[in-house]
């Protein structure tokens, strides 16, 4: 049976992005090296910092075609903080492009190390490797062992069907084998070790672990909150710390789901389980809505999270279904309580106080497009607080509400540079937010499925914007329909989609005017006596529509 590591590691290759980390085990002149791949993109951090917290060592990688990214600063930033031996390295160097002397040169600038002292590789040829993993031999030092009970820090997980939850660890002291009895230090569950094995890189059983060596344990658990990533493995009885270093995951955007197309909520429901077994950064919490039936309040670390997670529940499980406006966490504080929100239709109307997430943004463009990206401060609410100049690129670092990051800043980011820059960001305290909850009814009901949080600045044009598209998406009806914005109880943009018409004089010829009138009131007084009682159903081609991005 083909290994579910493996098919997780081609997805990551198609996609031409690494979404979880990679061990892999290996010899190298009589040395037993544990490599770890890493993702680098910034909604992949806690990924990064689990790594980091388990390896004593560190090589800084950059593509030559792309050059210091904002990830590279802030991965490397968090490779100092570890206090590993950083190697730096270029990859791609068979392509021969022009650039490859600067790159070099600005990658041993970062850290400030001679010029020869960065690797020139190729992961297509194999060329410069060999050099690399002689240095990392040389220059990274031997694993640290802290005593002598068995004690290893989970730093991935991963589900097996036969084999229950597979715990990656790096063993600190004394040493793992089969059947062997440990317990989780947070949960407290006991169990025996069904497998130990090693990334070959396919998962492959082994004898034992040693102090040092990275792998995996099977432990036969189905239950998945029971093994807790940063959590530590240890003989029963015995306490121990969580990795040091690590940050829990903490989902910062939620974005509803609601099953579409033929696809069960039960099959959507099962797909997000799966799937959050292999990522435990995933919040998922049920949630039902009136025009949509159930769906799902799912809780993601980023943008990018999110569409990683909807593309592997298209491709892995074949699964079709509509995304609502995606939200953040918002912390209210009204009547001497506090509470946190993470629906638009929750926050009350007129909240003494609103506090929203806010991130530190980094970004490195080239220094041509200073003012392209300066720009963004009026579009984006991003308050620029340093520029500084790296080469042949500038470093912009400043705030924003990650309200705003969703708002398709990575794509405008990207369509102003012509591709060339890239960001990197991390939460930072809230701050107070001005912002309000604009509703939408139509004839007089509010649909929570549109109901959104938005900035006051906007919340006119968002409104107004709002109501028109609905106006053109909406089929008539028998009786006037009102399209209505509303924020704090006020009314501040309406539309009206008239009723269907009907000549109901039409087989009349001639004769007394007062006959028509007589059936013009009739009908007048039936459309009156509809609207009272009707109820407008939202179809879901609607919604599909108003959600699109």
């Amino acid at each position: 049976m083909r290994p579910q590591y493996l098919d997780q590691l081609e997805l990551e290759r198609e996609r031409g992005i690494t979404i979880k980390m990679a061990p892999v085990r290996m010899r190298w002149q009589n040395c037993e090296l544990n490599l770890i791949d890493t993702p680098g993109h910034s909604d992949f951090a806690y990924e990064v910092s689990r790594a980091l917290a388990a390896v004593e060592g560190a090589i800084l990688l950059v593509d030559i075609t792309k050059g210091i990214q904002a990830q590279t600063l802030s991965n490397l930033r968090a490779a100092r903080a570890a206090g590993l031996t950083i190697l730096g390295a270029v990859n791609k160097i068979d392509l021969n492009l022009p650039q490859v002397e600067k790159v070099v040169q600005a990658v041993a600038d970062l850290l400030e190390v001679p010029f020869t002292e960065i690797f020139r590789i190729s992961g297509k040829t194999g060329l410069g490797v060999e050099e690399l993993l002689d240095s990392v031999v040389r220059k990274v030092p031997p694993p640290r062992v802290t005593g002598r009970e068995s004690q290893a820090l989970i730093f991935d997980s991963l589900y097996d069907e036969h084999k229950g939850i597979l715990a990656f660890v790096r063993l600190m002291s004394g040493g793992l084998h089969a059947s062997k009895e440990i317990a989780s230090a947070a949960t407290g569950a006991k169990f025996k070790i069904k497998e130990i094995g090693g990334f070959f890189p396919e998962l492959r059983a082994v004898k034992e672990l040693a102090p040092g060596e990275i792998g995996y344990v099977a432990t036969g658990l189905k239950e998945p909150d029971l093994v807790k990533i940063g959590d530590a493995l240890v003989e029963p009885g015995v306490d121990m710390a969580p990795l040091a270093g690590y940050r829990e995951p903490a989902p910062v955007v939620f974005i509803s789901f609601y099953p579409d197309s033929g696809t069960e909520f039960d099959d959507l429901k099962l797909g997000l389980a799966k799937l959050r077994l292999s990522d435990p950064a995933l919040y998922v919490e049920p949630e039902s809505n009136e025009a949509l039936g159930r769906g799902l309040k799912v809780g993601f670390l980023g943008q990018l999270h999110f569409e990683i997670t909807t593309s592997r529940l298209q491709d892995e499980f074949n699964l079709n279904f509509l995304t609502s406006f995606p939200s953040v966490a918002y912390r209210v504080e009204e009547a001497g309580k506090t509470y946190v929100i993470r629906q638009a239709k929750d926050l009350p109307d007129r909240p003494e106080a609103v506090f929203q997430p806010m991130i530190r943004l980094e970004v490195l463009a080239p220094s041509i497009y200073l003012n392209q990206v300066m720009s963004l401060a009026n579009t984006f609410d991003f308050d620029v607080e340093d520029i500084q100049t790296l080469g042949e690129s500038t470093r912009l670092v400043g705030r924003m509400p990650l309200a705003e990051l969703i708002r398709d800043f990575d794509d405008t980011l990207k369509s102003i540079t012509a591709g060339f820059a890239s960001f990197n960001y991390e939460l930072i305290e809230p701050e107070r937010a001005e912002v309000a909850k604009l509703e939408i009814l139509i004839a007089g009901d509010i649909v929570e499925a549109l109901t959104r949080v938005v900035p006051l600045r906007d919340i006119e044009k968002e409104a107004r914007v709002g109501v028109e598209k609905l106006k053109n998406l909406l089929p008539k009806q028998q009786f006037t329909q009102a399209i209505q914005a509303k924020v704090g109880g006020r009314i501040i943009a309406r539309e009206t989609i008239a009723a269907m018409r009907k000549d109901v004089t039409g087989y009349l010829y001639g004769g007394d005017r007062s006959r028509k009138m007589k059936l013009w009131k009739k009908q007048q007084r039936g459309k009156e006596r509809l609207k009272s009682q009707a109820k407008v159903h939202v179809p879901v081609e609607v919604f599909r529509e108003i959600l699109k991005k």
